[in-house]
């Protein structure tokens, strides 16, 4: 597949201009409607009314990305011979210090 370059549209990180404009408008009915949001959270059950919260809040805060960090080591350092050093104690004993 060829990769052309990108020649036009929305710089790399430059908001999406409707999905602002549909967040701000969804804050704005949340802000308007407070109070009435806020007696029908008071009757459901406290876990009801935590998911309920989560779902909401959803679209007006922005939700954070995971990020994966991967670490990457030279195993030839690490690695410990296990027979080498069975060896050397067995071929060669330790010395005794007078």
């Amino acid at each position: 597949m060829i990769q052309r370059q990108k020649t036009g549209g929305r710089a790399k990180g430059t908001p999406n201009k409707a999905t602002v404009e549909l967040r701000e408008r969804f804050t704005s009915l949340l802000e308007s409607n407070f109070d009435t949001i806020q007696s029908d959270l008071n009757t459901l059950e406290p876990k009801d009314r935590i998911k309920t919260i989560l779902e909401i809040s959803k679209f007006v805060i922005p939700t954070l990305k995971s990020v994966d960090h991967q670490i990457e080591t030279d195993l030839q350092n690490l690695k410990f011979d296990f027979e080498q050093e069975v060896i050397k104690v067995i071929i060669v004993p330790p010395t005794k210090e007078v």
